[in-house]
């Protein structure tokens, strides 16, 4: 599997889709936080999903990158995900 610092430093070296990606920069980052905190906490989008009383899709469309979330569900998922890693 390639690793995500490998995938997107082969991505950005193209001009068009670094000028696009810094353009989002922010809500990719968030989005990858989100997801690294999740892993590290070794709990599944569903896991996740269950603690909030929401469903996996909405998980997973927050580690899409591609809606950036309020800041007050930013801090409800790592409020719940922190909970496994404390």
């Amino acid at each position: 599997m390639i690793k995500y610092e490998t995938l997107k430093a082969k991505l950005l070296a193209d001009n068009d889709t670094r000028k696009e990606y810094e353009a989002c920069a922010l809500e990719y980052e968030v989005a990858y936080a989100l997801i690294l905190a999740r892993q590290e906490a070794n709990m599944t989008q569903e896991e996740v999903a269950k603690k909030m009383n929401t469903t996996q899709s909405v998980i997973a469309r927050l580690e899409g990158g591609k809606h950036f979330p309020s800041l007050q569900t930013i801090f409800d998922v790592i409020s719940n995900i922190l909970e496994f890693l404390l």
